[in-house]
């Protein structure tokens, strides 16, 4: 189907699919930073997941404490349901967000932390990074997290814009890239689109996506493209401050009523099974 073919056909549909998705979710973007820990203690955590219908999460957290503290809240998983695929996120202290990119200790780090694990296993991902100039993606440092993916098949979730896509896959050809936000920015959708066909390893993270809804359903043009590639995508939540962690709820539940503006088929794909079949995960009981 092209675009202007399903452009059409969500027009045409969008009626029939209204009431909100109510199956599993799985969160490609959670954050458990420092500041979290005590107000939100794990049992908090997967108490919110759990509540939100939150089957299963990617977890990358500053610093990577917070994911293993995550991984080894074996109890707490297990009561409510929640699988936890760790990441290694590049960052020690905020510090880092600005200067990953130059710093040769930090992948002397994600070494040493894939080395180490997790007490649910082995880490999946590297990121999430960011580079708020995309030039950056073509440092020394910047590289290489993205040969390394390629060559351990790692994913990578990264917060870049258009252009530096183009860069990190040019570095790693056969990396599976997680672009969060589908480009913060709001890149247009055609550009989104052209990104896609040109990477099919490349998929997209919805949360704080600009123009992804209008009065919390699906704009048009998203409606479309989610269609046209309906395996490519899964949603969010980026917990990266305290108060996202306080609306986590209200954020699933918004991403409930979007997702309802779909079929059936292709709200649970991009709601649960396109990132759980990323990582090999069975259908939640």
């Amino acid at each position: 189907m092209n675009y202007l073919g399903a452009l059409l056909t969500s027009l045409v549909a969008s009626a029939a699919w209204a009431a909100p998705y109510d199956g599993p979710l799985f969160d490609m973007h959670l954050h458990y930073n420092v500041e979290a820990f005590d107000a939100h203690p794990t049992a908090d955590v997967f108490a919110r997941l759990q509540r939100s219908g939150v089957r299963a999460a990617v977890a990358n957290s500053r610093p990577n404490e917070g994911t293993r503290s995550l991984a080894g809240a074996r109890d707490e998983a297990g009561a409510t349901g929640v699988t936890v695929v760790p990441f290694v996120r590049l960052y020690r202290n905020r510090a880092d967000y600005t200067g990953w990119f130059a710093d040769d200790s930090i992948y002397r780090m994600v070494l040493d932390e894939l080395a180490r694990g997790t007490p649910a296993g082995p880490y999946r991902g590297i990121g999430e990074f960011h580079l708020y100039d995309s030039t950056n993606a073509d440092g020394p440092v910047a590289r290489r997290p993205m040969q390394l993916a390629e060559q351990r098949g790692l994913l990578v979730l990264a917060h870049v814009d258009d252009d530096a896509v183009d860069r990190l896959m040019a570095h790693a050809p056969g990396a599976r890239l997680v672009w969060a936000h589908t480009g913060i920015g709001g890149a247009p959708v055609p550009r989104v689109k052209a990104l896609l066909d040109r990477y099919p390893q490349l998929m997209g993270e919805l949360s704080y996506r600009p123009g992804l809804t209008e009065g919390g359903r699906l704009s048009a043009e998203w409606k479309a493209l989610l269609m046209e590639y309906p395996g490519r995508f899964a949603i969010g939540s980026d917990t990266w401050v305290m108060p996202r962690w306080s609306a986590y709820e209200t954020l699933m539940r918004d991403a409930r009523e979007w997702l309802g503006d779909l079929p059936p088929d292709v709200a649970r794909r991009i709601g649960w099974a396109n990132a759980a079949g990323w990582f090999g995960l069975a259908e939640p009981r």
